[in-house]
């Protein structure tokens, strides 16, 4: 919602190079982006109010392997965090940001908010089988958010940042999130790393997350 009540005060900052965009058409993308792993990196907590109810005891002693059961989830908040690209796009118009409507762009967008959202969320399941406890889980969460958004090229670009930091945002599966929404969300947009990078990066952090929550799963359990 901060988008909208400081929409015009961002579209006029001029200090930031990104290129022929305005900055507020820069970070739309990295705002949805941002929507989608605030809500993906507590979506780990449902495993232990699944765990407190008795149906997580009831799943784990199915046929079914642990890693199903984990991408399960992984793709229940993927398709959840469309919901957060449908109300950035609305926010998008009503501040007159240019955005790409073409058929591929809006399938593409709608596949980084999901695969984005999968990965975030199957981390954060992953925590929630270490930490085992919602408050210790929450305190977690808070503690990851900020450091995942802001080491990332959500607000600003790799150009303008000193290299350490430069450095931690090409590891950060946020920010090739980002460069994929750049590109293929609004008019202009150009891609950093290519959009097949940004897949392969994001579908491979996926696979070896789900992997290892997969080991973990039992763990809330005992």
């Amino acid at each position: 919602m901060w988008l909208l009540i400081f929409g015009q005060v961002f579209g006029r900052i001029k200090a930031i190079p990104t290129g022929n965009q305005s900055y507020l058409t820069f970070m739309v993308p990295g705002i949805l982006a941002q929507s989608v792993l605030f809500i993906a990196i507590f979506y780990g907590i449902s495993v232990i109010w699944e765990r407190d109810l008795g149906i997580l005891q009831k799943l784990l002693v199915t046929p079914a392997p642990r890693s199903a059961l984990v991408l399960g989830k992984a793709l229940s908040a993927g398709v959840r965090g469309l919901s957060q690209g449908f109300i950035i796009y609305l926010l998008a118009l009503t501040l007159q940001v240019p955005l790409r409507f073409k058929v591929g762009a809006i399938v593409g967008v709608a596949g980084f908010v999901t695969l984005g959202s999968a990965l975030f969320s199957t981390f954060s399941l992953g925590v929630a089988c270490i930490v085992r406890t919602r408050e210790r889980f929450m305190g977690v969460g808070q503690v990851l958010t900020m450091p995942l958004f802001f080491t990332s090229n959500a607000i600003y670009p790799l150009s303008i940042m000193p290299p350490w930091l430069r450095a931690l945002a090409k590891v950060n599966p946020l920010s090739y999130q980002v460069d994929a929404l750049r590109v293929l969300m609004v008019q202009g947009g150009q891609s950093l790393f290519g959009v097949g990078k940004d897949f392969t990066v994001l579908l491979l952090g996926l696979v070896i997350l789900v992997l290892i929550t997969a080991r973990l799963y039992p763990n809330v359990v005992r």
